[in-house]
């Protein structure tokens, strides 16, 4: 190692920093010799260099290339302005393996981690170094190899002539060493304060220079003696211990500090805060310098009174345990596991049982194998026993046992030496507390079920009024609603009412049994109903329903009273002519049987016109938003379609186009929107097939970056060994790019979203809180930044025709989309968003056990596939109109034409000896039977004949539960003529 490569290596940080400020303003100005053997040397200081002969400058130069090249323990890099490497030392090269022309224009980007290159370190660093002079850092760094290692980094400007700047400097130590030692240091103090911290022992610290002694909490929890106000010396430690023992504890001890041993044990008595002793056992050990001498030494107190008592105690508590064990309701037993020789389990047997345990088993197994009770005893406790006999880790679970056919609770220990293969096993009969989760859970699916026929009702408008009643104050809060049902002045729905005022229009007959009511729910809390009349503004009184439930604070004080009120007019005025019609066919029984049966229709009649009325109240919401979007979209068709009719009467034929436009656009969006309605009903025609989502989010990755905008930043990050899914890909395509809409919606400023693909196992506990079965899934989550949602808004977000959005800008159909299109597949979809935390939806769809169908490219309709043979076609459509469209197009492409406008007509010309090439038929058909069951009767005579249903809302039934045979495909109406003429010539190649 030469002058220069040792002054370097001994360099600390300081020093290397100020030769980097010396070095900088020429180290990157060596040039290559010219051709008369001279060198140029550019000075890229700022201040001006002296004028020197140019073999002064010669000599100059090649001190700094051998200063540059001699440290292989520092790698210095030359950049240029743009970060591009434009010089490379052998310290470089040492340290990060790349040599000087692999290294040389790449851009220092290279050597950084992935993960600091997409963050944009090296750009920071450098606009820092502009900006202060230099920019230091420790950070991982990347090897040729693919290996990291921890580097101490240091990069400055590089400046000439004129304050020009040239590049940057960066000079690299490799600090992996030391970094990595610190870390440990670090984790073996930690373990030191955790030890300390977690143990019984009075843990000390003698510092034998300074006469300094720390202790942990355990010295107050043992002994009585708060560590913050305890004298610290090792005087008052020797003076706590007592006075018979403490010459012999300070010479033992003194003797190990001074001799050359590390290790101290002693029993001695030590005095507690309260003045009595405690029997302990010490251990200590003794920490020397690097010349022998003993600095610091470390033990723990433990107590032996506390052992010694815990050794009578035992010896009662080992009584009182058999006691217990003899009279507890738990059953217990020991185990002896049997293993074979791969040591495998394969039996057990009951050593030791309880009187409970042939109560909770009904059998009697004390010295038994339980192979000989149950030779066909699952796997499982076989397995689970052995595991905690060889391992000693207990196990807590419930299981089934089937040999004694009841559920149990079962705790499983190892007991006595490893070598024993011995478990003590704690259980419990919990098959009465199982069969009550089973019916919980019942009750459970029932209550959601109500709660969802709440929702509807509160959608439908059953529900004509809400209140909010301060009990304490007795201040109501009401809607504008509330005071309509009431008879009120709706100015008042702006004011806090008192208890008075709400019930001035309350019925005189029926006061007092609502304020009784009222009084008694107010001492009870919980839930309250009550139906009574209400005097309105037309001076009639009408029967309404008061639900609502009120909440006590801590003290059982009566604070609030929430509620809602139901209109029961019709239902009161059905369940009186329903009591009315009762009592006379009770009257009537016994002679007018004929009357009876008469009256008895017409009280079916009545509740079925309840039923209705209910019904039509809770599809009042749908009905509404449907006909909002499907008169302005019939409208636009309508119109357009006038108007064409207008201008061909005039001859004027150049606007219609215009308006042929207008009518195909209406149109296509009212199929969209029905669409939509059908994914959210769970109704619409799917075509499922196993699909690779990874290639699929692949595929959309541009048109979805087109679509949310340069401002979005757009991520997907695609799961290796993704499993295959089986749904329909457009609509799973729809959905996607559904989801990318709303979180683009979501951040107004710009933002990022991630589109990630994951396999997902769910448990029985998993399943039950996504609400799916138990198995293997594909989740496809899109995130974003956005404003994120309250726990409000995502309990509506399926809602049909709920929409944040303004007036214009949102159907509410999206999300209901995409849940039903999930569910319809078998799947689930969930929301989880916080407000200011952004939002991410997660679609899960059934793991497919296959491999992915390759994309079926449409064929091109503008250039039909020339016709071998006048293939034969039969249409089968009760639908006049699409029967002449059908007609009119596979006509004029070659193809012959037969017409059935039933599924009689139908199958009689299936059933005849007429060539067909192939059937297209509506799922729907009149005649009893719909398009599947014809093709399938159709399919018995002719079991080649190609099948192609078209359907504007299919049952599952009507398509085998979305599984189509072979040779059938299904096109969903309405479609375009184009998509029609594709499907039809890929199924006649087929």
């Amino acid at each position: 190692m030469d002058k220069c490569e040792a002054e370097l290596k001994n360099l600390d940080r300081d020093a290397l920093e100020a030769e980097v400020v010396r070095l900088r303003s020429t180290l990157a100005g060596i040039d290559a010799a010219d051709a008369s053997g001279e060198l140029a040397l550019h000075a890229f200081d700022a201040s001006p260099v002296m004028p020197t002969s140019r073999d002064a400058q010669a000599r100059k130069a090649a001190r700094q290339r051998a200063i540059f090249e001699s440290d292989i323990d520092f790698a210095i890099i030359l950049s240029d302005p743009a970060g591009v490497i434009t010089d490379w030392n052998a310290g470089a090269t040492y340290v990060m393996g790349w040599t000087a022309e692999e290294a040389c224009g790449q851009s220092s980007a290279f050597f950084f981690t992935p993960a600091d290159r997409a963050n944009g370190w090296v750009e920071r660093e450098m606009h820092q170094a502009l900006q202060n002079g230099r920019a230091s850092d420790e950070r991982w760094h990347l090897r040729k190899d693919g290996r990291q290692f921890w580097a101490s980094g240091d990069t400055t400007p590089l400046y000439g002539d004129d304050n020009l700047h040239l590049g940057f400097m960066k000079i690299v130590r490799d600090r992996t060493r030391e970094h990595l030692a610190d870390q440990a240091i670090e984790e073996t103090k930690e373990r030191y304060r955790l030890a300390a911290k977690a143990t019984n022992d009075a843990i000390w610290d003698w510092d034998l220079a300074g006469n300094h002694v720390l202790w942990n909490e355990a010295l107050e929890e043992a002994y009585g003696y708060p560590v913050a106000s305890t004298e610290t010396s090792g005087d008052w430690w020797m003076a706590q211990i007592h006075p018979d023992d403490r010459a012999r504890v300070s010479a033992s001890i003194h003797a190990v500090i001074d001799g050359k041993g590390s290790d101290w044990t002693d029993g001695y008595r030590f005095r507690r805060a309260d003045g009595t002793y405690a029997e302990v056992l010490d251990r200590g050990h003794v920490i020397r310098n690097a010349k022998g001498r003993a600095v610091r030494m470390i033990g723990a107190m433990l107590d032996l009174t506390t052992m010694r008592s815990a050794e009578t105690a035992l010896r009662e508590s080992e009584e009182r345990f058999r006691t217990i064990l003899e009279t507890i309701e738990s059953a217990f037993a020991i185990v002896q596991v049997k293993f074979d020789a791969d040591d495998v389990p394969v039996d057990y047997q009951f050593v030791e049982v309880n009187p409970a345990f042939e109560r909770q088993t009904g059998v009697d197994l004390r010295g038994k194998w339980v192979t000989e009770f149950a030779p066909n005893l699952e796997k499982f406790w076989f397995e689970v026993y052995g595991h905690v006999a060889k391992t000693g880790e207990p196990a807590n679970f419930e299981n089934y046992a089937e040999a004694f056919q009841r559920w149990f609770d079962v705790r499983a220990v190892r007991v006595g030496a490893p070598e024993e293969r011995r478990i003590g096993i704690f259980f419990n009969d919990v098959t009465e507390r199982r069969n009550a989760e089973d019916r919980l859970r019942v009750s459970e699916r029932i209550a959601r079920e109500n709660i969802e026929r709440v929702q509807l009702a509160l959608a439908a408008g059953a529900i004509i009024g809400t209140w909010h009643w301060d009990m304490q104050a007795d201040l109501f809060s009401v809607d504008e609603a509330f005071t309509t049902a009431f008879g009120l002045d709706p100015a008042l729905a702006e004011q806090r009412l008192s208890l008075e005022q709400v019930v001035v229009n309350v019925h005189p007959d029926d006061r007092d049994e609502l304020t009784r009511k009222i009084n008694e729910v107010a001492d009870r809390g919980g839930a309250f109903a009550h139906q009574y009349r209400v005097r309105r503004a037309d001076g009639k009184y009408y029967w309404i329903e008061a639900n609502g439930r009120v909440d006590h604070a801590a003290d059982g004080t009566p604070q609030n009273f929430p509620g809602v009120l139901i209109d029961v007019e019709e239902r009161r005025a059905v369940e009186a002519e329903r009591d009315r019609a009762i009592s006379a066919l009770r009257t009537l029984n016994e002679t007018l049987e004929q009357r009876v049966v008469e009256r008895t229709d017409e009280l079916m009649q009545a509740e079925e016109k309840l039923r209705q009325s209910q019904k039509m109240e809770a599809v009042g919401q749908l009905t509404g938003g449907l006909a909002h979007d499907f008169n302005n979209l019939l409208a636009g068709i309508s119109g357009s379609l006038e108007m064409m009719g207008i201008r061909i009467a005039q001859g004027r034929l150049n606007d219609i186009d215009k308006y042929m436009t207008a009518a195909q656009g209406a149109a296509k969006r009212a199929a969209a929107l029905t669409h939509r309605l059908l994914a959210f009903s769970r109704r619409q025609t799917l075509d499922p097939q196993p699909i690779d989502v990874n290639r699929l989010m692949t595929g959309m990755t541009e048109l979805i970056q087109r679509t949310v905008g340069p401002s979005i930043v757009l991520e997907t990050v695609g799961a290796p060994d993704v499993w295959v899914a089986l749904a329909d890909a457009s609509q799973l395509e729809n959905a996607l790019l559904n989801l990318c809409i709303n979180a683009r919606d979501a951040m107004a400023d710009g933002g990022r979203i991630t589109i990630e693909t994951a396999n997902r196992c769910m448990d029985r506990g998993a399943a039950r809180t996504h609400d799916l079965p138990e198995g293997q899934y594909l989740s496809l989550s899109v995130t974003d930044t956005g404003s994120g949602m309250t726990p409000e808004v995502i309990a509506k977000a399926f809602d049909p025709f709920f929409t944040t959005k303004p007036i214009g800008q949102g159907t509410g159909l999206g999300l209901s989309m995409i849940y039903g299109f999930a569910k319809q597949s078998g799947g689930q979809v969930r929301i989880q968003s916080g407000v200011g935390q952004g939002t991410t939806v997660c679609i899960y769809l059934p793991r497919y056990h296959g491999e992915p169908i390759e994309d079926r490219s449409e064929v091109d309709s503008k250039s039909p596939l020339p016709l071998e043979t006048g293939e034969t076609i039969l249409i089968v459509d009760d639908e006049s109109t699409v029967r002449m469209l059908l007609s009119d197009v596979l006509s004029e492409l070659g193809y012959t034409v037969l017409e059935a406008a039933d599924s009689v007509a139908g199958l009689k010309i299936l059933r005849s000896n007429v060539h067909l090439d192939l059937l297209i038929s509506d799922v729907g058909l009149p005649g009893g039977m719909n398009g599947r069951q014809m093709a399938d009767a159709g399919h018995e005579i002719r079991p080649s004949l190609k099948t192609l249903f078209i359907t504007g809302y299919a049952e599952k039934a009507a398509i085998g539960n979305g599984q189509l045979g072979p040779g059938m495909q299904v096109l969903t109406k309405p479609f375009a003529v184009d998509i029609l003429v594709a499907r039809v010539q890929d199924l006649m190649k087929s």
